[in-house]
């Protein structure tokens, strides 16, 4: 009898260690820059791609509805399909002037007539 007693402590112990071995750890937060810091460069990254989308967009030579702009940490990623190998050239050049673009990765394609 005196066994049946101990039986539902040993049950909830071991529903104990169980449950605490399932808790998450928390993850070690990024320290060298702050949320602050990290808002901001996304917030810059998002006036470079806007910039650079006006900016194609108003080059009468291309065609902006086929160009994609991304951008990551200043670098700013062109894809998409456009004419000629000069239309390319074009695009780059406009990217690489506006305020902020650090490069420019070239993805754009070649439409096939």
């Amino acid at each position: 009898m005196k066994q049946l007693k101990y039986i539902p402590t040993i049950i909830l112990a071991g529903m104990l260690v169980v449950t605490v071995g399932c808790t998450s750890t928390p993850k070690k937060e990024d320290t060298s820059m702050s949320k602050k810091e990290r808002a901001g460069e996304y917030i810059d990254d998002s006036v470079i791609t806007t910039r650079v989308k006006a900016a194609v967009f108003n080059e009468s030579s291309l065609k902006s509805f086929e160009i994609n702009v991304e951008t990551y940490k200043g670098v700013v990623q062109l894809s998409g399909f456009v004419n000629s190998e000069a239309d390319i050239a074009k695009a780059v050049e406009v990217a690489r002037n506006v305020k902020g673009v650090t490069s420019v990765k070239n993805d754009m394609r070649l439409k096939v007539k």
